[in-house]
């Protein structure tokens, strides 16, 4: 099966992370990478499994790299059912809004009729785990639900 993983990013973590994510998943999908700001929200697939990457920026908002494809989703209103997805996010504990970012792409997903999958993983800026390592990790896991 296809694997698309969208990558939202601020600082270029999020497309190192998703770069990862491919690397362990290509094991046994087919994965290709597309940074947000990039993809056209007509090119979601329902035949493809969806992996999202991304980070929070300022205040708990999406990260400048995924607002074209937040405000397309918008716009547009796809009907996305059939569509399954998983998500990485992208945080710092210290902040209240820790991973908002993956959980406001989540949440416009599943609002248009896709299913979330899996764990929705969180890493933590703030621990000593890099998301890299983090996210290789949880690709095993996800690659089961593929």
């Amino acid at each position: 099966m296809s694997v698309v993983i969208l990558y939202g990013t601020e600082t270029g973590n999020g497309e190192l992370v998703a770069d990862a994510i491919a690397d362990t998943l290509a094991a046994d999908h087919d994965p290709s990478i597309y940074d947000m700001s990039e993809f056209a929200v007509e090119d979601l697939d329902p035949e493809d499994f969806l992996v999202i990457v991304c980070s929070t920026y300022g205040e708990g908002e999406l990260p400048t790299g995924a607002e074209p494809f937040a405000e397309e989703l918008e716009s547009v209103n796809p009907d996305l059912t059939g569509l399954r997805f998983a998500v990485f996010g992208l945080g710092d504990s210290i902040y209240d809004t820790f991973n908002r970012g993956g959980e406001i792409v989540a949440e416009m997903l599943t609002k248009r009729g896709a299913v979330q999958v899996g764990e929705h993983a969180r890493h933590d800026n703030s621990s000593a785990i890099k998301p890299a390592k983090q996210a290789a990790e949880w690709a095993e896991g996800i690659s089961q639900e593929i």
